[in-house]
């Protein structure tokens, strides 16, 4: 998948902020934002997570691993989502929205790979067995400085596996990458 270029860039945020607006106002019409006038990343449709950051520190992270409907479409209901129902936080009250910079990371296909392959910095990670399902983005090992190791791990707890599911052959791991950018990236 090519990247996206910096006007798809900052229309997908402004559908990310557009959506958490009418969130925060009650109004659950963010369903239907959709962009019409950039064909080319509407049919891109993917995975993506929203993460919003209020004063620097997290305020809340969602996503979809895989794209459901249109581009917009997916990161609307994300942001939404980030915004209301991201269950480490409470929902985003409308004096807040203001203060919120937000994040969109677009994943890439997923691909089977033995955790050892990891590169901290470039592969996110998908633990999986039966019914549970982990995932972790690229940035959080970077932002937290784990090691390959760790990372596997903790994408294990947060599976709701024991830290060393991933050594179990029922256990399979899954790579990706993303392509990252923010309101101030994009300015």
């Amino acid at each position: 998948m090519s990247p996206l270029c910096n006007e798809e860039r900052r229309e997908l945020l402004a559908v990310a902020r557009r959506a958490i607006v009418e969130a925060a106002k009650g109004n659950a019409s963010f369903r239907s934002l959709r962009r019409s006038d950039s064909k080319s990343a509407e049919d891109n449709a993917r995975g993506a997570f929203v993460t919003l950051y209020r004063r620097g520190q997290l305020r809340g992270c969602v996503g979809q691993i895989e794209g459901v409907g249109t581009l917009a479409d997916v990161i609307a209901r994300c942001a939404s989502a980030a915004a209301l129902e991201d269950p480490r936080f409470p929902s985003v009250p409308p004096a807040e929205v203001a203060e919120l910079e937000i994040e969109i990371s677009l994943l890439s296909p997923l691909e089977p790979m033995v955790p050892a392959q990891i590169e901290i910095g470039r592969h996110g990670l998908v633990v999986e067995r039966g019914s549970r399902r982990g995932l972790l983005l690229p940035q959080v090992p970077v932002e937290r400085r784990w090691q390959w190791l760790r990372f596997v791990e903790e994408t294990c707890v947060k599976a709701g596996l024991g830290r060393d599911a991933w050594k179990d052959p029922a256990t399979r791991t899954f790579a990706f990458t993303t392509e990252v950018f923010t309101e101030a990236s994009c300015r």
